[in-house]
């Protein structure tokens, strides 16, 4: 069962002065299924991080069709659909000091969207649930009374995870969400987000430019060139049998260990 359907998505920008059109995206089309780990990945300005803001509708599509737990989320939405999509989809920012409060203490951070519709039943349990994510996460329940400058980089990307987790979201975008922490903190952070998937069902929506890390934890990949979705499969299709030039051209980049070269 799909839980997440993108056809014919576009996104197109235009500047303020002299109104010149920047297509960001083409006619893109993939589907997420429940459960399951996709990835996209591409060089830097491919677009993969508009096709995540599209999606959750911090951007507003240009043009296709996005249905989203079985209701169309690409046109104006109502009342119930928002609340819908705001409860139901969460997404993970790249820069973690962007998309945190600075004013706001981490334990309200993580809380909010629980705030917002109402998943605790006291003040108990939201306390709770708080110190329980934070440990989760490898960060100390004590931790819920400082502020994000308080913070390392990579706590406060733990954090974001934290704050996106904490919701038990039925789909997760995660946008370069490893990218600032350290290689043994990224595969704390991977582990958990796949142990959360088991035990939930959540799908993921994985998009990175670490093709080890792609490679790694995706059931399925589309590969992002220039906007266009130039390939897709599972993989095992796109790392041993890559079509596409340029997906051929992502492999060959990848950097080969020296104990293979011994």
């Amino acid at each position: 069962m799909s839980i997440l359907e993108v056809s014919g998505l576009r996104k197109v920008y235009t500047t303020r002065f002299g109104g010149s059109r920047v297509e960001a995206l083409h006619n893109v089309e993939f589907t997420v299924e429940q459960g399951e780990y996709v990835a996209i990945m591409g060089e830097s300005g491919s677009g993969k991080t508009t096709i995540g803001r599209s999606i959750i509708r911090l951007y507003n599509p240009t043009d296709g069709r996005i249905t989203f737990n079985g209701k169309v989320i690409s046109g104006a939405l109502d009342r119930n659909t928002r609340s819908m999509l705001r409860s139901d989809m969460q997404m993970i920012f790249q820069d973690p000091m962007a998309s945190l409060n600075p004013r706001k203490k981490v334990g309200d951070i993580i809380s909010e969207g629980m705030d917002i519709h109402h998943r605790f039943a006291n003040r108990q349990e939201r306390e709770e649930k708080i110190s329980e994510m934070l440990k989760k996460v490898g960060l100390s329940p004590e931790h819920a009374a400082r502020y994000p400058h308080q913070f390392s980089g990579g706590q406060r990307q733990r954090v974001g995870i934290a704050r996106a987790l904490i919701m038990n979201p039925k789909l997760i975008i995660a946008d370069e969400c490893i990218s600032a922490l350290d290689v043994s903190i990224q595969a704390q952070v991977v582990n958990l987000m796949k142990d959360i998937q088991e035990e939930t069902q959540c799908a993921y929506l994985f998009i990175a430019h670490d093709l080890s890390m792609v490679k790694y934890i995706s059931d399925r990949i589309g590969v992002l060139h220039l906007g266009y979705m130039v390939e897709s499969g599972t993989k095992e299709e796109i790392f041993s049998h890559p079509v596409h030039p340029y997906t051929k051209s992502l492999l060959s980049a990848i950097p080969v260990s020296y104990t293979h070269l011994t």
